[in-house]
Parts: structure tokens; sequence; C-alpha cells
């Protein structure tokens, strides 16, 4: 997933921080904002989930 979005962003993202975690928590921030949350939404995110999250963040 990170690959993912490294690729569709590659012009906007400086990087990618990956920070392991256990109890199956998987949460993407951008910009210290929190875009999706495995742990809240009780499932995984759909392939092209995150892509269309971030884009509306970003605009």
């Amino acid at each position: 997933m990170a690959e993912e979005l490294f690729t569709e962003f590659r012009q906007r993202i400086t990087e990618i921080i990956l920070v392991p975690s256990s109890g199956g928590v998987f949460e993407v921030e951008w910009n210290g904002k929190l875009i999706f949350s495995k742990k809240s939404k009780n499932r995984h995110a759909e392939k092209g989930e995150l892509i269309r999250l971030l884009k509306k963040e970003i605009g």
C-alpha cells in the first residue's frame, strides 16, 4: 500500500513513515490528520480507497 501511495503522489510525498504496531492497527495520516483507521472502521482499506481519500484531502 505504501508503494501505491508513493506512486500516485510521488510529486507531493517527501516521506512515508511506517510505524510497526500490534493488534491489527493500520492508520494513515496526512500532515497530522487521520485519513483512515482500520481500528475505527473495523476493516482494512479497499483497493484504491486510500488514494481516493488522500486526493479528496489534498484537493
